[in-house]
């Protein structure tokens, strides 16, 4: 059973920056792909980033240029800096990975980005 724990969320001014973190219970770079998905109030889930086990790369248009994803495969850590965040990024991030074509999610963690 995979699990993923979250953590790095928070209240954030706007302008500011923020990382967060993915903590894997196995090894990460048995996964074919992980990443971040949010969940903005009153919106459905979105795709934020993703890393795949080979080190690709895949950004959200409207985000590009703001985060960057990176992993640890000996921490067994993915991780998400996100800069300039914006009122409008707040959300519920949450973690995925896909081990052998199954989905894992994390719980979440929220940012609130607000003066």
């Amino acid at each position: 059973q995979v699990q993923l724990v979250e953590s790095g969320g928070g209240l954030v001014q706007p302008g500011g920056s923020l990382r967060l973190s993915c903590a894997a219970s196995g090894s990460i770079d048995t996964f074919t792909a992980m990443g971040w998905y949010r969940q903005r109030p009153g919106k459905q889930r979105e795709f934020v980033a993703l890393i795949t086990s080979g080190e690709r790369t895949n950004y959200a248009g409207s985000l590009k240029g703001r985060l960057t994803i990176s992993r640890d495969n000996a921490k067994n850590t993915v991780y998400l800096q996100m800069n300039n965040l914006q009122p409008e990024d707040t959300a519920v991030y949450y973690c995925y990975a896909n081990l052998l074509s199954r989905p894992y999610w994390g719980q979440g963690t929220q940012v609130t980005v607000s003066s």
